[in-house]
């Protein structure tokens, strides 16, 4: 257990000796994947329920958080880590990377126009949010690699992963 909770604080300098663009795309897919499978169920729940823009958008960024946070979890889980510790390891790796996603993707949606007012079956809403998502991985993976070489964000769950 103590263990466990030193490695959910450690820095891993061989980690960052060995940071690569290859691991950052890694780090920033995994993390798309779970951004994006929340976003896109917090914009379809929003707007099939006719909720407002705003309201909309929260509960997207809610789950993004929230899927990109499960998909570590449920690695480092795996991996035999107690929930504390794999909950401590979730936010360490995760919360700049879905931090900057979120800004970045939702930026491009507020910015583009007409896609805050597009419905589920205007192919707008797709075009724009596959756009956007696409935006925000490129922007986000130099701050993931950025923050591998430090020891920190993915680097933290990479112990877990093997």
């Amino acid at each position: 257990m103590q263990h466990e909770a030193h490695a959910a604080h450690a820095h891993h300098p061989e980690v960052a000796a060995t940071s690569s663009w290859a691991m950052a795309v890694r780090a920033t897919l995994h993390c798309l994947t779970g951004c994006a499978i929340g976003e896109v169920l917090g914009m379809v729940i929003g707007t099939a329920l006719g909720w407002g823009n705003v309201p909309t958008l929260v509960l997207a960024i809610v789950l993004a958080f929230f899927f990109g946070y499960a998909f570590t979890l449920r690695g480092v889980l795996k991996a035999g880590v107690h929930l504390r510790a794999a909950l401590k390891v979730a936010l360490a790796a995760d919360t700049l990377s879905i931090a900057v996603m979120e800004l970045v993707d939702n930026g491009v949606i507020v910015l583009w126009p007409g896609a805050m007012d597009a419905e589920l079956a205007d192919p707008l809403f797709w075009w724009v949010l596959a756009i956007a998502l696409t935006v925000a991985f490129v922007l986000t993976t130099p701050v993931n690699k950025w923050m591998i070489g430090r020891g920190q964000g993915h680097a933290v769950v990479h112990q877990y992963h093997h």
